[in-house]
């Protein structure tokens, strides 16, 4: 097991009606910037139990943040703190509205350029200050309402915002508040969640048993989980599940003293980028065509995959691993999430454009190993096509 660092400051508030106690968890005497994206949060009633819970503070709103957080439109909310003098920031929805909450809380009190906070990659922000920030999460996904994480996008890129400042104070996690959402968002929830826990799992070994055994518990959860809640979306107890398999997927635990790829991730946010592909649909794209291409390297650990989450212990070492790579596109599928670039419109023509916006954001070394360059990047693409 490598060296690590674990630390999770995060109170999570989980359970059903738990909005009231906002009046408990958020300062008496904080100016609350309430941000959310579209109508959805004011369309169920959503928005109206956190005002209440709040109580008599006074509450700035803004709106508007969209999926993949735009940089122009979170320093619009910025001015808006500081115009406002607001001092404590609550993200009301899913992943992006949670990324976009934590780059307006390191970039209120910043003094420079803005979009400098882009240039970092996974370094932390050179950074002292960040306003506090809390989350009322809607939509099981990223993971973002426990971690320190954010993905901004700028020109044309997406890029990571990372600081232990911007860990939310608290999160509540309430499972029937996402019975509303559409089921091409659970889906996606369900496989962005599962590409989390194997982008720090199916690496290489690093004999972190306790941390192996969390993960193959997330996967095994989140494959009998989805389709329930997809089939029966009232399920308390499958939304409670799938809600919380998808915090732990990335809440730093499971990644603790272990090797990492995010190669998935890399390539599937310039698939986004380009061509407005929803961010667990490019996943899903690149996922089982890497593990296709890169079994050599990731070999001992997609046998342990294929054994402990999917059950495969018949055939040859290559027999078991390519079942278990179909088994992860089938279930993909199943959940009506296409894992082929055609199926999105995406031709093979456009294959280049994709490996120069790696080319021109860095990303020329990528996966646990640091050996994935934009040659395998683009035979990973070809296979994916079709």
């Amino acid at each position: 097991m490598q060296n690590f660092d674990y630390r999770n400051p995060t109170h999570i508030v989980f359970g059903q009606d738990r909005l009231a106690e906002l009046d408990q968890l958020v300062p008496q005497d904080a100016k609350v910037l309430v941000l959310y994206g579209g109508g959805s949060v004011k369309r169920f009633g959503t928005l109206n139990k956190v005002l209440a819970g709040l109580g008599n503070r006074t509450v700035v709103e803004f709106a508007g943040i969209e999926p993949n957080p735009q940089f122009d439109t979170l320093m619009k909310a910025v001015h808006i703190a500081r115009d406002e003098q607001v001092d404590f920031l609550l993200a009301v929805g899913g992943g992006s509205v949670m990324d976009g909450t934590k780059f307006i809380a390191a970039a209120v009190p910043f003094e420079g350029d803005e979009a400098t906070l882009l240039q970092h990659g996974f370094a932390p922000l050179p950074i002292d200050r960040a306003l506090p920030l809390a989350t009322v999460a809607t939509l099981p996904a990223t993971g973002s309402e426990m971690n320190m994480g954010a993905v901004v996008s700028y020109q044309g890129g997406k890029f990571p915002v990372m600081s232990p400042l911007l860990f939310p104070q608290f999160s509540v996690l309430d499972p029937s508040l996402t019975f509303s959402l559409p089921p091409v968002q659970v889906a996606n929830g369900v496989v962005d969640a599962f590409v989390h826990v194997v982008e720090q799992y199916v690496t290489y070994p690093a004999d972190a048993m306790v941390q192996d055994r969390t993960a193959e518990g997330i996967l095994k959860s989140l494959i009998e989980v989805g389709p329930v809640t997809l089939a029966e979306p009232e399920n308390y107890n499958a939304r409670a599940n799938l809600m919380w398999s998808a915090t732990c997927a990335l809440n730093g635990f499971i990644g603790s003293g272990v090797p990492h790829d995010w190669a998935t991730h890399m390539i599937g946010h310039e698939l986004t980028a380009l061509f407005g592909v929803d961010h667990a649909q490019s996943l899903a794209i690149v996922l089982p065509s890497l593990w296709t291409l890169r079994k050599d390297k990731k070999r001992a650990k997609l046998l342990q995959y294929a054994e402990r989450v999917w059950d495969i212990t018949e055939g040859s070492d290559d027999e078991r691993i390519d079942a278990a790579i179909a088994k992860t596109r089938a279930f993909f599928e199943s959940l009506g999430v296409k894992t082929r670039l055609a199926d999105y419109g995406i031709g093979r023509d456009q294959i280049d454009s994709v490996v120069q916006a790696l080319e021109a954001h860095g990303m020329v070394a990528l996966s646990e190993t640091g050996d994935l360059t934009l040659d395998v990047s683009r035979a990973i693409l070809e296979h994916a096509h079709s």
